[in-house]
């Protein structure tokens, strides 16, 4: 690639993360794929990047499968796929100009159970100084978002042993560095509305269908830090995210103070969500929503 390229200078990259699992009667199936084909799309499209078709990528995500059919693990097993796009015309002159080439490419790896060895419920610092990307790209899944925010859960580690930030600009309650964050109570789900400052998680879609088919009140809005310290010192704080699915919060980290969420543990509501969810996944119980695409 040349010195010159423009990913390398003006951070014109985005990618997609999903899984392909193989279910109990050996078919591999992609975890809706085509929600995560159309959010590349829209990531390139916000970054000036060259658009992928919806043909080609799809065809490209089979193609792997395939050639790496052997690879997919039994579950709790899956096989994660990335595309990436990036910019590679080589334009050290041109931070105002968007490239017109660029490359594609997918890659798979094998991965294994996030949970093996049993639940560990997170630590995570309350950030209510910093934003974790610019506000009108923040639903971009574009490396810079992520890269943006290593700084802070570095410091966040290093001085509190946080495992994550929860980013909380002007003390209003948005995301993780990587995930999305709900709370959870007697059948009762709320989450931050979708708007331009975060990324909408396919997991957090996926897990409010099923919580509102379970009969869930969901709400989606936005809500303060206060109200949210409020919310688990009763209730359950919970991460959504392709790796985990979701992960449970035991501690939130304010300040200088720590807060306990419920009682410390894993939630019954986080881990009742996160067990329908995996089984439509692994092809346990009924894709009732027509989520899974066989390959």
């Amino acid at each position: 690639m040349h010195p010159g390229a423009h990913v390398l200078h003006y951070a014109s990259s985005c990618f997609e993360g999903f899984k392909a699992y193989r279910g109990p009667d050996g078919q591999v199936n992609v975890f809706r794929m085509d929600r995560h084909i159309e959010r590349l799309r829209q990531s390139a499209r916000a970054l000036a990047l060259p658009v992928p078709g919806t043909e080609q990528l799809d065809q490209m995500i089979r193609a792997l499968i395939d050639r790496t059919r052997r690879s997919v693990p039994d579950a709790p097993g899956a096989l994660y796929l990335r595309p990436l796009l990036f910019g590679t015309m080589a334009a050290i002159g041109g931070a105002a100009t968007p490239p017109t080439e660029a490359l594609l490419i997918v890659i798979a790896s094998p991965v294994w159970d996030y949970f093996e060895g049993g639940a560990k419920p997170l630590r995570i610092f309350v950030d209510d100084q910093h934003q974790r990307t610019a506000p009108h790209l923040g639903e971009v899944k574009a490396g810079a978002n992520y890269a943006a925010a290593i700084g802070q859960t570095v410091i966040a580690r290093q001085q509190h042993g946080a495992d994550q930030v929860l980013f909380c600009p002007q003390g209003q309650v948005q995301e993780t560095g990587a995930a999305n964050f709900v709370l959870l109570r007697d059948r009762h789900l709320l989450t931050r509305s979708l708007d331009s400052t975060f990324l909408h998680g396919v997991t957090r879609d996926s897990l409010l269908t099923i919580a509102r088919d379970e009969g869930y009140r969901v709400e989606e809005r936005n809500f303060d830090v206060a109200e949210m310290l409020a919310w688990v010192s009763t209730g359950e704080a919970a991460l959504a995210g392709t790796a985990a699915v979701l992960a449970g919060v035991g501690t939130l980290i304010h300040g200088e103070e720590e807060h306990r969420v419920g009682d410390g543990a894993v939630g019954p509501i986080t881990q009742n969500l996160r067990s329908q969810l995996v089984d439509i996944q692994q092809g346990r119980v009924e894709d009732r929503f027509g989520w899974l695409t066989p390959v």
